[in-house]
């Protein structure tokens, strides 16, 4: 065969990407849940269910579904703060039809994603981007992107017990990496406490205050990185400024040369 044939085929070969990345770079979710997502037989390419996960694909080409929603590649990338209420969910289908926090985004043309998870129970600052890669670098434990939350919890720890979270708690899944602990207040016997956490687990506060012996009562987050929940009314969004997006991806190891933003 000649050099010019293989070099159309090498061509064509460097076209493909897998497809975990695709879904990743259009805002689906972390590269991590993406996998998942595949794996559980929620993704189609060309009509069929794929859950091979070395899958690669022709963005331009392939029609991909996901959870019965087509990807599009979008050229603007949005950038979005939301005081999520308690009673939503940040999964994009939920079997039991509850409220999922896209639906509190009214008048927004663009789709983005949610970045990571609040529980349902849980309430406060969630971001929503379209961009694949600041998803991951936020949501990949290396970068340990700092995030903060206030929790009432059940009675008030002592001293000893906070101590024992700061410095870290074994759990279900492996011992927790220190946190910033500390004791912002007590009403009516109970606690309100300020907890900075540098990992991202499912439900990680309420299962370390559990692990203690306070069961959270109520749970906010306050803060992702640099971005911060002032301002903000429950169920209302906002767009994030552009020194704000040139902080958050410095702090998850990104540079800002691509950013392209729409306000």
């Amino acid at each position: 065969m000649s050099l010019f044939f293989y070099r159309i085929v090498y061509r064509m070969v460097n076209l493909l990407e897998r497809l975990q990345k695709v879904m990743a770079r259009a805002g689906v979710a972390s590269r991590r849940r993406c996998e998942e997502m595949i794996a559980a037989g929620m993704v189609k390419v060309n009509g069929k269910v794929v859950t091979e996960l070395g899958t690669k694909v022709d963005p331009a080409k392939n029609e991909i579904v996901v959870g019965g929603k087509t990807l599009l590649l979008q050229d603007k990338k949005y950038y979005l703060a939301l005081y999520k209420p308690r009673g939503y969910v940040c999964t994009l289908h939920d079997e039991k039809g509850r409220k999922n926090v896209i639906d509190l985004l009214e008048g927004f043309a663009g789709r983005v994603y949610p970045v990571g998870r609040l529980d349902y129970d849980s309430e406060g600052l969630l971001l929503l981007t379209n961009d694949g890669d600041l998803t991951y670098a936020l949501t990949h434990p290396k970068h340990r992107v700092p995030k903060t939350y206030l929790a009432r919890v059940l009675g008030v720890p002592t001293h000893y017990k906070l101590e024992q979270m700061a410095q870290g708690l074994v759990l279900e899944d492996g011992p927790t990496a220190p946190a910033r602990v500390c004791l912002a207040g007590i009403t009516e016997g109970k606690a309100l406490l300020e907890i900075t956490l540098y990992e991202g687990r499912n439900r990680q506060v309420r299962r370390m205050c559990d692990h203690i012996g306070h069961p959270v009562l109520r749970l906010l987050r306050t803060r992702v990185g640099n971005i911060s929940l002032a301002g903000l009314r429950p169920g209302k969004y906002r767009n994030l400024n552009k020194s704000e997006l040139a902080r958050l991806k410095e702090l998850a190891g990104l540079d800002d040369e691509s950013t392209d933003i729409l306000l």
